[in-house]
This record gives C-alpha cells, structure tokens and sequence, in this order.
C-alpha cells in the first residue's frame, strides 16, 4: 500500500426525500455502510436539522464515515476515510446509493498519507 488511508468523497444525487429527512434511517444505513465496507464501528451520533436534513458521524476503527443531507434537493454530501487495506470506502458508498434510492453518485477518492511524502518528512526532521 502506498498509502495510510482512502478517502472517497461521494456526491449522492436524486435520492428520496422521505429517507434523506428520516434521522433513524440515514443513521441505519450509515452504520450498515461502514459494516458493509467491512468496517469496526465504534460509535456514532446524527442530528435531524429543522425544517429538514440530517448530518452525522460514524467512527469507526479504521477511521470514519460523514454525511449531510439536502433532502429538498435529493442530494447527500458523504465522506468515507478508511485506513488500512481490509476495509473498502466503494462497498459502503454503494451500499448508500442503493439504500438512498439514488440517480447518480459522483465520487473521488483521495490517497491520505502518502507513504513516500511521510518518510521525505521524517527524513528532514
């Protein structure tokens, strides 16, 4: 691995108002998200936003997942940051875009913690 950690920024486009609105289900899936990936969760706290929205954290193990929600777009905006090389940030992005009933996901992952950039640090302290 040439890296300590992935993380993938999803853009989770079209989903359904009703789940995006519902702070238990949004909870639900995010903790099966990060099970599904192959994740140890550890804890995890939403909030349900007036009028709408929900936001939420999942900390797992290997890292962490976010996400807040636009219901009246049918947009949800997730972060899955995994280090290690057992758990894949793409099975719990998925696994979201299915549960969300959505339309498109754009996503990008990001090498965290290059290895090589890591050990040029090291070596000039």
């Amino acid at each position: 691995m040439d890296a300590l950690g992935r993380h993938v920024l999803a853009e989770i486009y079209g989903c359904t108002f009703e789940v995006l609105n519902d702070v238990k289900k949004v909870e639900e899936f995010m903790v099966n998200a990060a099970l599904e990936a192959g994740a140890e969760v550890r804890e995890y706290v939403f909030h349900k936003f007036s009028p709408q929205g929900v936001s939420g954290v999942v900390v797992i193990s290997e890292s962490h997942l976010a996400i807040h929600t636009w219901p009246e777009l049918g947009y949800a905006a997730v972060d899955v940051f995994t280090c290690g090389e057992r758990v894949n940030p793409w099975d719990a992005c998925n696994f979201l875009v299915e549960k969300f009933n959505a339309q498109h996901m754009t996503a990008t992952e990001v090498k965290r913690g290059l290895i090589e950039g890591i050990q040029k640090q090291a070596v000039n302290l």
